[in-house]
């Protein structure tokens, strides 16, 4: 099954509190998965990469074998596709947890996509933020 993924990771402060934002959508464009979560104190690109690794793992769960990854971060893309080598230990702590997964997939595309088009994707990362800052 082929899914579209949308992921985007943000942190208020770099580092600070911060969240991952995933919508998965099958061939019919109908969303099959969607959540936003807080994930801790850390970087936008750690919450970038952490984005990705939540949503490979739904995929597999969902059955996906041809993922398309959109994400609105430059520099994880091209990472990710090997264009750029990743030189933060703790990112390539997580580039090592997306490799290993990669293994289950027949197929995986990395988009590079602009903030306008991910806006699904971010409005979930920002609202995770808020509701941690208000309590709720």
């Amino acid at each position: 099954m082929k899914l579209a993924i949308n992921c985007d990771g943000g942190a208020r402060g770099n580092p600070g509190p911060a969240a991952i934002g995933i919508v998965i959508k099958n061939e019919k464009e109908e969303v099959l998965f969607s959540e936003g979560k807080c994930i801790g104190e850390t970087t936008n690109n750690q919450a970038e990469y952490q984005a990705v690794v939540f949503a490979m793992e739904k995929a597999k769960e969902l059955g996906g074998t041809e993922l398309e990854f959109k994400l609105d971060s430059e520099l994880v893309v091209k990472q990710l596709k090997g264009e750029y080598k990743v030189k933060n230990q703790d990112l390539a702590q997580q580039f090592l947890k997306i490799h290993n997964l990669q293994g289950h997939f027949k197929k995986i595309e990395y988009k590079h996509i602009y903030r306008e088009d991910n806006t699904e994707a971010d409005a979930m990362v920002n609202e995770a933020l808020d509701e941690k800052r208000s309590g709720n």
